[in-house]
């Protein structure tokens, strides 16, 4: 109930390093218990810690926070979202679970309303007691009404009755806040509003979230061939809950992640297809997570998060390039703020989370996407330049590629299941090369389309490139 990592770092320490990555927001978790139960309420820092017997982390805390070992649970959460507008980072008040604990399974108790530990009541006296603890927390911009609704409770029916109810309480006393409603399974689910919306009294503040890992689904991730993965879970994420966008409806997918050692496959095979996805949608995300460990998690102390950006002693980053990938979305694609530059096509790469560019000497190669070119994708299959009529234009294989005006003969087609395969034609026989990226990392060239195949070990992802819609200024 108290947030992580104070035992390694002071709360401004770790307020200014997330800064220092990129982000501008942090969805932070809290139990309803904290607000609702007074034997929990109660608690200051210094017993919570005593009767969990986390003694070293205690001692921590006293070396880097000594300032909150006499504050009650919920007055931490406080000062840890007031150090965090401090610092101008905007937060997202998130009700993970009921009971703390490490969240989640079916049979935990918090899944569903009518569960062991979820009254519908409860949670919504926490809702209220939590919105107006923040009503005049500038910083605090929507409340996410619960994390992963889930077990064999659950039901669409009792999802619109009481995530309405839920959303009309914190309206009713924080109208400045949006207000976030997440789906079924885990929060993998909202494919029923496609045929029902929510009946509220207010507009113009509805969010909805969404859950992406790799294991969210994983068979296709251990037995398909990475494109055909991609193009299952990408599909299934559009119905599930990516449709929304299509209807007007903001939408948040508010967790994703990879295991940051490098060693799940189906992570590593799945997290270019999200980036990608990503950046299409433009979407607005939250990444699980920032702790580098736990004071406690199921029953072991100092647990470390393989997930986390951060490394156990929380001053620097568990896995830089794993960082640095996810830091090409921190900037949008669309907007906000860019509605007067003209519409185009960036050519995002999600394995290195670059965009294509060019140099003098029409050289064309990767760098960073705020500073890529931008393109337009014509209906002959040229890849032109937004203005003049200079294309991407193909040499010999292995070569690499360049700028030139003679556009003729330059159709380049998206044709694997991921759409993410730019290829032509180089011979008669039909054989065809498709744009890739030379051992340098950053010059495109053309290499022999690889990993169309059923074989689900092969690694495309060189040969992935995302032609994503943008407003940014370009060159």
């Amino acid at each position: 109930m108290v947030a992580e990592g104070l035992s390694k770092q002071p709360i401004d320490a770790i307020s200014k390093s997330i800064v220092s990555r990129g982000f501008n927001c942090v969805r932070l978790t809290y139990a309803t218990f904290m607000l609702t139960n007074e034997s929990l309420s109660s608690l200051t820092v210094k017993r919570s810690f005593e009767l969990l017997n986390l003694t070293n982390a205690l001692q921590g805390i006293g070396v880097h926070n000594p300032s909150i070992l006499n504050l009650t649970l919920i007055q931490v959460y406080q000062a840890v979202v007031l150090n965090l507008g401090e610092n101008n980072v905007i937060v997202i008040l998130d009700n993970h679970l009921t009971k703390p604990a490490w969240c989640c399974s079916n049979t935990d108790g918090n899944g569903f309303f009518g569960d062991t530990y979820f009254h519908p009541d409860v949670w919504i006296q926490g809702l209220q007691k939590m919105a107006t603890l923040f009503h005049d927390a500038s910083n605090v911009v929507g409340m996410s009404l619960r994390n992963e609704l889930r077990g064999p409770r659950q039901n669409v029916s009792d999802w619109y009755r009481y995530m309405q109810e839920g959303a009309e309480a914190i309206h009713a006393v924080n109208p400045k806040v949006l207000v976030i409603l997440s789906g079924l399974y885990f929060d993998n689910d909202l494919s029923f509003l496609s045929s029902k919306q929510v009946n509220l009294s207010f507009t113009g503040k509805l969010v909805f979230e969404v859950h992406w890992y790799s294991f969210s689904d994983s068979k296709p991730w251990s037995t398909l061939n990475t494109n055909q993965a991609c193009a299952k879970t990408s599909a299934d994420f559009m119905r599930n809950a990516g449709f929304l966008l299509d209807k007007g409806w903001p939408l948040f997918m508010s967790e994703f992640g990879v295991d940051n050692r490098g060693v799940n496959d189906n992570d590593n095979r799945y997290f270019g297809c999200v980036l990608a996805k990503a950046a299409e949608l433009d979407l607005d995300w939250a990444l699980w997570a920032l702790q580098g460990n736990y004071y406690l998690r199921e029953g072991v102390v100092d647990h470390g998060e393989t997930y986390g950006v951060l490394s156990s002693d929380w001053s620097t980053s568990q896995n830089a390039s794993v960082l640095q990938r996810i830091q090409a979305l921190q900037k949008p694609f669309q907007g906000p703020g860019y509605a007067n530059f003209l519409p185009h096509k960036k050519l995002f790469h999600p394995a290195t989370a670059l965009c294509v560019t060019w140099k003098p000497g029409h050289l064309v190669q990767l760098g960073p996407c705020d500073q890529s070119a931008a393109w337009r994708y014509t209906k002959e299959g040229n890849i032109k330049l937004r203005i003049g009529l200079s294309c991407i234009k193909a040499g010999p294989v292995g070569e690499p590629v360049r700028l030139g005006d003679n556009c003729s003969g330059e159709r380049w087609e998206l044709v694997s299941a991921s759409k993410m395969h730019l290829a032509r034609m180089y011979n008669s026989e039909g054989n065809r090369v498709c744009l890739d990226v030379d051992y340098d990392g950053k010059t495109i060239v053309t290499k022999p389309c690889n990993c169309l195949s059923d074989n689900h070990k092969c690694d495309p992802t060189s040969q992935w490139f995302k032609l994503v819609n943008s407003t940014w200024n370009f060159l």
